[in-house]
C-alpha cells in the first residue's frame, strides 16, 4: 500500500519512521515533509494547506491510505476532500476537527458532555475582558480561540500579566475570540487515542514540556520535547478515558461529525482528580 503522510515537523518525521517500519508499506509519500523525513521516504514539494494539490497527489500516486498530522489542513476540511474523493484518511473531518481548532466550540461540547474541566468564559472584546480580569483580582489563563501552533495559551501569573496576555493574544488572527480560564494546579498528563469514529483505543500516557525554558519557564511552544509513558494509577488513566474522552466520541458521533484520527486530551491531575486543560 502507498501511504501518503502531510505534514513538515517533528512529529511527521516519527509517524514516516514508525510507518517505514511496515511490511504493508509499498511507498511512502511525505508532503512537504523535512529532511529527517527524507531519510525513510519520498518528500513531495506540496504544502500542507495546498488541499486540491494534496489530493491530486494521492490520486496520481495510487494512494492507499493518507495520514494527515498537522491541525491546520484538518481544520480546513483535508479529510472531507479525500473522503470525498474516496481516498482512505486517517485524520478527522473539518467539523470534527472543531474541537482542536475552537478552543471555545471544545469548551462547549465539553460542559454539555458534563467533563469536569477548569471554568471559562468567553470574549470577543479586548476591553471587556480586561475589565473582567480586573475586576476578578486574580490570574487567568488566557487562551485564543483558534488555532496558533500550540503557542496560543498564556498563563499568567497576576492580574497585570493576566491584561497583558490579553492584549497580546487578541492581537493575533488567532485570538479575535479567547477564553479567560481558571487555572489549575497539578501534573499534567497527556493521553491520545485512536478512534474510528465510535470507539477508542488510548495510548499509554505521555507528558509533555511546552514552556521554552528549563524549570517550566518561558512562554508556551509547540512542544520542547515528551515521554511515555507516565507513572499513573490504572484508576486515573480509566477516569480519563472514560469520563473524560469517550463522551467527547459520544457527543460527536451524536452530532453527525464522528472523529475519526488522534484524539488528544490535555489533563491536569489536580486533588479534585483529573480536569481537561
Amino acid at each position: 500500500m502507498n501511504v501518503l503522510l502531510v505534514g513538515s515537523g517533528g512529529r511527521e518525521h516519527a509517524l514516516a519512521w514508525k510507518l517505514a517500519q511496515s511490511p504493508l508499506l509499498g511507498r511512502l509519500l511525505i508532503a512537504p515533509g523535512n529532511p529527517g523525513t527524507a531519510l525513510v521516504g519520498h518528500n513531495v514539494p506540496v504544502d500542507a494547506g495546498s488541499l486540491e494539490l494534496l489530493v491530486d497527489v494521492a490520486r496520481r500516486e495510487k494512494v492507499g491510505l493518507v495520514v494527515i498530522g498537522p491541525e491546520a489542513p484538518l481544520a480546513a476540511g483535508l479529510a472531507d476532500q479525500l473522503a470525498a474523493a474516496r481516498i482512505p484518511v486517517f485524520g478527522p473531518s473539518a467539523g470534527a476537527a472543531r474541537i482542536e481548532s475552537s478552543k471555545i466550540f471544545a469548551k462547549q461540547i465539553m460542559e454539555q458532555s458534563g467533563i469536569p474541566g477548569a471554568a471559562a468564559h468567553t470574549f470577543d472584546d479586548a476591553a471587556d475582558a480586561v475589565a473582567f480580569a480586573r475586576a476578578s483580582s486574580h490570574p487567568w489563563v488566557v487562551k485564543a480561540d483558534g488555532l496558533a501552533a500550540g503557542k496560543g495559551v498564556v498563563v499568567a501569573d497576576d492580574v497585570e500579566a493576566t491584561v497583558a496576555a490579553i492584549n497580546q493574544v487578541m492581537s493575533t488572527s488567532a485570538g479575535r475570540r479567547i477564553l479567560l480560564e481558571q487555572r489549575l494546579s497539578g501534573a499534567e498528563v497527556s493521553v491520545l487515542a485512536l478512534c474510528d469514529g465510535a470507539t477508542l483505543l488510548p495510548l499509554p500516557p505521555a507528558r509533555d514540556h511546552k514552556r521554552l525554558r528549563d524549570a517550566d519557564a518561558g512562554p508556551n511552544t509547540g512542544g520542547m520535547g515528551a515521554y511515555a509513558p507516565v507513572e499513573l494509577s490504572e484508576d486515573t488513566f480509566a477516569e480519563i478515558v472514560d469520563n473524560l474522552m469517550r463522551p467527547i466520541v459520544r457527543a460527536l458521533a451524536y452530532a453527525g461529525t464522528p472523529f475519526i484520527g488522534a484524539l488528544y486530551a490535555g489533563v491536569m491531575l489536580t486533588e479534585h482528580g483529573p480536569r481537561i486543560l
